[in-house]
């Protein structure tokens, strides 16, 4: 009897459960037709809410990100030299009339 009480595939237990997850549609045309608008409604709702966060969200990061750089010198490569650099003549550049190596 014990094992027979908790059974689920008896047909009124998938009646219930069907009609608990399965809600019907109203048969009044106009009533339908409603129903079909809250839901829109609701949909556009949700969509706009979620863009506003987003766009909230993106805002949020880009302030933090500019605010976080502020005081900061801006990073460079780890490679690069900076100095003062002159345009030394061809001239100069010569080797003594000893050297036998030249320089182009």
């Amino acid at each position: 009897m014990f094992a027979q009480s908790f059974r689920f595939d008896h047909a009124q237990f998938q009646a219930r459960m069907r009609s608990a997850f399965e809600p019907r549609k109203p048969r009044h045309r106009l009533l339908r037709f409603a129903f079909g608008l809250v839901g829109l409604a609701v949909l556009a709702v949700l969509v706009m809410f979620s863009v506003v966060l987003g766009a909230a969200m993106i805002g949020a990061g880009l302030l933090y990100k500019l605010w976080s750089s502020r005081g900061r010198a801006a990073a460079r490569a780890p490679r690069v030299v900076e100095a003062e650099y002159r345009v030394v003549e061809p001239a100069a550049l010569r080797q003594p009339s000893g050297s036998s190596a030249e320089v182009r």
